[in-house]
């Protein structure tokens, strides 16, 4: 059954996991702080100062926890669960009209510094809507793609926006080519599986919101925007509807990134010229603070794992794997699997390098009897169960994700080029294959005597 922002939202008061702010909040001197202390509950603002018309809600994801909430099952099924589904798509459904509609905003009535949109972090360049869906249509073929973009804000009908060398970049590149500004519209507000339906790493020409209709189980509804033939989500909160001017660039960020650091991507980007905002009659803003482990992080969390975990599931024909977590940061990724051969743990890690995603730099391999989603757990088995000289193996000389700051820019951020190159690693924090049983019983884990009957609660 399809879901919108406000299911969600209430989804999450059910839940006992929305927290409601009534005293005056500041988006841009205090959101960013509120925001970022909270990593347990979400956060309804019902008093914006300078947006008095306004309520927004952020941190809906907080956690791993909410994201389950989202799916209806534990954060440890969501993965091989998200994996499954991205077999499905289910193409979406043009509608005449929907909520998003109720109010139509011309350009003289638009003024994106009045609105909440908050200041994240005190080095950033200004207000950053983080929470931006950007729909674009491929010239050539008419497809859509859809992908999250930073948009700062940089007047009443303009924001910068940066593009990493991927979907979005490539059909810019093309209306570049033709000396024509690219038409957009950007969604912003909506049910946690669009977000991550964007966040999806496919083939090019993938269509995102058939992820969506297939985590929902049926089509989602697309309604036409007022000003150019890009279709929409008929039910989010808000769409601004503007278009992107070719080889123009501005100065852009720093930004408050998913690495918890500024300086990636700042530089000069292209910007969006906003022409028309369609929106209901009562839209609640949706605010995203990013940083390590924050709710951007956590939208990319899950799809990027489940594009690694279909990736790396065939590797040598079969794979016994259990589960992937993309870890704190984005660039680090655990693999749990049972190792049936030497040797195999370290090829799959070699594959999730590799992937379709761009963001694996560091690769853990471990068993099942390892909690992935404990990270002391982790730390453990790399300490107890490495020989660093073999278990490390480090890989020099390969693309990384450009916006990660420890590789060595080649181009910089703007252009179509944009690109960093460094190293990666994958570390085989395995027991010895289960073809090798002996060896592999050297490192069974300490099981407490009385561990099945004896509970500490009847003791207190």
């Amino acid at each position: 059954m399809r879901g919108d922002f406000r299911t969600w939202i209430a989804s999450l008061e059910q839940a006992g996991q929305l927290l409601h702010i009534h005293k005056p909040v500041d988006p841009k001197t205090q959101m960013g702080a509120l925001l970022y202390q909270s990593r347990d509950k979400a956060l309804f603002f019902h008093q914006l100062t300078g947006s008095p018309n306004w309520r927004a809600v952020g941190n809906a994801p907080a956690n791993l926890d909410h994201v389950g909430l989202a799916f209806g099952r534990p954060k440890q099924e969501v993965v091989p669960y998200f994996a499954a589904k991205m077999q499905e798509r289910i193409p979406w459904r043009a509608v005449a009209s929907g909520p998003v509609k109720e109010v139509v905003l011309p350009p003289e009535a638009i003024d994106l510094t009045t609105w909440p949109v908050h200041r994240a972090g005190i080095r950033d360049g200004g207000p950053v809507i983080g929470s931006g869906l950007v729909f674009v249509k491929d010239p050539d073929t008419g497809r859509q793609n859809v992908a999250f973009h930073r948009l700062q804000i940089q007047g009443p009908r303009q924001t910068g926006i940066l593009m990493v060398p991927r979907h979005t970049r490539t059909i810019y590149s093309k209306y570049e080519a033709r000396n024509q500004a690219m038409p957009v519209s950007i969604m912003i507000g909506h049910h946690p599986f669009y977000y991550m339906a964007a966040a999806t790493t496919g083939p090019f020409g993938m269509d995102e919101m058939e992820i969506a209709g297939a985590l929902f189980g049926e089509p989602v509804e697309m309604v036409k925007s007022e000003t150019n033939d890009i279709y929409v989500p008929a039910d989010a909160e808000i769409i601004l509807e503007g278009y992107i001017p070719p080889h123009e660039r501005y100065p852009e960020g720093p930004f408050s990134e998913f690495q918890d650091y500024y300086i990636s991507g700042t530089g000069h980007n292209p910007r969006v010229v906003v022409e028309r905002v369609t929106m209901r009659g009562d839209a609640i803003f949706k605010n995203l603070q990013n940083g390590s482990e924050m709710e951007g992080c956590l939208f990319h969390k899950v799809p990027l794992g489940a594009v690694i975990y279909n990736h790396i599931r065939n590797v040598g024909g079969l794979v016994d794997l259990r589960n992937v977590l993309v870890l704190p940061g984005i660039f680090g990724v655990v693999i749990q699997m049972e190792p049936r051969f030497a040797g195999e743990a370290k090829a799959v890690g070699l594959a999730a390098l590799t992937t379709p995603v761009l963001h694996p730099k560091v690769v853990i391999v471990v068993d099942p009897d390892v909690n992935i989603f404990d990270y002391w757990e982790i730390l453990w088995a790399i300490n107890t169960r490495t020989n660093p000289a073999k278990d490390f193996s480090i890989v020099d000389g390969v693309r990384i994700h450009p916006m990660d700051p420890t590789g060595t820019e080649l181009a910089p951020p703007g252009s179509e080029r944009w690109q960093r190159i460094g190293s990666k690693v994958v570390i085989d924090a395995t027991k010895p294959a289960s073809s090798f049983p002996e060896a592999r019983a050297d490192f069974e884990r300490i099981i407490p005597v009385g561990h099945d009957t004896v509970r500490l609660e009847d003791f207190i």
